[in-house]
């Protein structure tokens, strides 16, 4: 199973790095449409036509990307009126998945390994930091490797 879950998070991985510079573009605040469509010089009228809809159904479109709250379905259409592609994807906010998987499962085994280490330290039988540091290693690795969805909660 580990190679699998391994596998995929590396192809995912290489697919979402294609977003990475898209990551830094800031929309634009009036949102794509208007703002390729006056860049264009295109009125309401022709983008209305060239969507079959009408001039107010454009305007109603604009301001609703603007807002944030238009369809994917509205968008590629736009972008195809517009002569362009809609593209959307998703960005890691660590490195990638991996490293966002990596981070997860070192959080997690820490608290497992610490919650151990604290009922042992009580009973007199505390672990050495080095002894810790190799045990959160061995757990992380592990969580990581069965992909749990401890994980996430």
């Amino acid at each position: 199973m580990r190679n699998k879950n391994t596998l995929i998070i590396r192809q995912l991985d290489e697919k979402l790095a294609a977003f990475e510079s898209a990551a830094q573009i800031q929309v634009p605040a009036d949102g794509w449409i208007r703002t390729i469509r006056t860049s264009l010089h295109m009125t309401l009228r022709q983008l209305a036509s060239r969507m079959q809809m009408t001039i107010q159904g454009i305007t109603d479109l604009e301001s609703r990307e603007a807002r944030g709250a238009v369809t994917l379905m509205s968008l590629r259409e736009a972008a195809q009126a517009l002569d362009m592609q809609f593209v959307y994807g998703f960005v890691p906010n660590a490195d990638s998945l991996d490293s966002m998987v990596n981070a997860k499962s070192r959080e997690l085994a820490k608290t497992i390994v610490l919650r151990t280490h604290q009922t042992m330290h009580l009973e007199d039988q505390a672990n050495k930091e080095e002894a810790i540091d190799r045990a959160i290693d061995e757990v992380a690795a592990e969580l990581k490797r069965n992909m749990t969805k401890l994980l996430w909660d």
